[in-house]
């Protein structure tokens, strides 16, 4: 294999995702340029203050999980591993049970199995210590979703779990970017998987007042961008890419769907869950990426943003793009208008969709849109319908509580 190489030596060969548009890469792409909000009335969340998510549709663990019991993952691990097998599998890689496969896992989630967490701990109060399944803990623990993906590809690699709140798939694949050029690895499966639509985490997130409360239009309430935008909608899924060092990649003929050519890192420092106004750690991890990338702001032609949908994230995020690109900026899109925010998973799976965006030239339309907010600046906002443009460079903003920032930068394959 070869040896260590920087950012720009790395590339995607395999994409999966599991999202509210649909399991599969595929149906995710269609269903985000095709640009509708996929909120629906959820009765899982029936009597609580917000009655509405984004799911994963007709989602069957016993078919579309591969390995042996799958009812035994909690729901975020089954979409990761649904994901990662998708991912492989595109990038004609077998699963390699030997001592010396050098493949690194590395996948975020914002909570792990947290619904497994709340199911048993209702089991425990309602019918006592011994309705509690001996399951729990592997099932529940933030990195058994890394740990089960490494057991099902028999990876022998760094496995890793990031947890950076909404920003956990985009710092998995800047990790596993950095194992690549560190040559701790020759492949590294990365991505994120979320499985957060549950009871508490409903009621939190409402509490705090960051969802949408448009409950009589639920498929409209995630506009990101929009004046009136109100919060953001609870998603799930999953989102992982394999990346290989482009020599590595070359020698075994392996498909390219992107360069993943930068990756930018920082902190805001600045609150527990509110956005800095200023947005420096967007601005210091976009100024890393670009970098990285050995590019500079004018190269960049498209930006899929954070854009949550909710009134801070978005303000900031406008602001930063205003004073990163001026009023001559890239086109902007968020998948949060169609996918609902899939928190940990996030970003893992924006990361895919700009690799897709590179790979065919086209911009996804930010679903929802209707009005621009006053007292932001303008964006050149893909709406209504997808566009063909020209794309040399792309980044792709993850944003999480805690202040966390990561900014991924991807070429085309040309």
């Amino acid at each position: 294999m070869s040896a260590p190489d920087d950012g720009a030596g790395l590339v995607v060969t395999g994409i999966g995702l599991v999202t509210p548009a649909g399991s599969g890469a595929a149906a995710t792409w269609e269903g985000v340029c095709a640009g509708r909000g996929t909120a629906a009335t959820d009765p899982e969340l029936a009597g609580l203050p917000l009655e509405f998510s984004c799911r994963v549709p007709d989602f069957v663990p016993r078919t579309q999980v591969p390995g042996p019991r799958p009812w035994q993952h909690d729901r975020a691990t089954q979409f990761a591993l649904a994901a990662a097998h998708e991912a492989v599998t595109a990038a004609g890689l077998a699963p390699a049970a030997r001592e010396d496969a050098r493949i690194a896992v590395v996948l975020g989630s914002a909570a792990g199995g947290v619904g497994t967490y709340e199911d048993q701990f209702r089991k425990l109060t309602g019918n006592g210590p011994q309705a509690v399944s001996p399951l729990t803990l592997p099932a529940f623990l933030p990195n058994m979703a890394a740990g089960q993906v490494a057991i099902a590809l028999g990876a022998r690699g760094p496995v890793l779990h990031t947890a950076t709140a909404c920003a956990s798939g985009a710092s998995a694949v800047a990790l596993a970017a950095l194992l690549l050029s560190a040559g701790a690895c020759d492949v590294a499966v990365a991505g994120g998987a979320d499985a957060m639509v549950t009871p508490l985490c409903a009621t939190a997130f409402a509490r705090m007042g960051a969802l949408s409360r448009r409950r009589d239009a639920p498929a409209r309430a995630s506009r990101p961008f929009d004046a009136d935008r109100d919060g953001f909608v609870l998603g799930e899924g999953a989102g992982v890419l394999v990346l290989e060092r482009a020599a590595d990649a070359a020698a075994r003929r392996a498909p390219v769907q992107a360069h993943l050519v930068g990756y930018g890192m920082s902190a805001d420092a600045h609150h527990p869950v509110a956005p800095d106004p200023e947005a420096g750690g967007l601005r210091l991890a976009t100024a890393e990426a670009l970098r990285s990338a050995g590019a500079t702001a004018a190269d960049v032609g498209h930006v899929n943003a954070h854009g949550t949908s909710t009134p801070l994230n978005d303000r900031t995020e406008t602001t930063a793009l205003a004073q990163l690109f001026g009023t001559d900026g890239p086109s902007v899109t968020s998948s949060k208008g169609v996918l609902g925010h899939t928190m940990g998973a996030a970003g893992a799976i924006e990361a895919a969709l700009t690799a897709l965006t590179v790979k065919h030239q086209r911009v996804p339309p930010t679903a929802n849109f209707h009005r621009p907010d006053p007292e932001s600046p303008a964006l050149d906002l893909v709406t209504e319908a997808p566009r063909t443009q020209t794309i040399p460079l792309a980044l792709s903003n993850s944003l999480g509580f805690g202040g966390h920032t990561t900014v991924l930068a991807f070429r085309p394959d040309t």
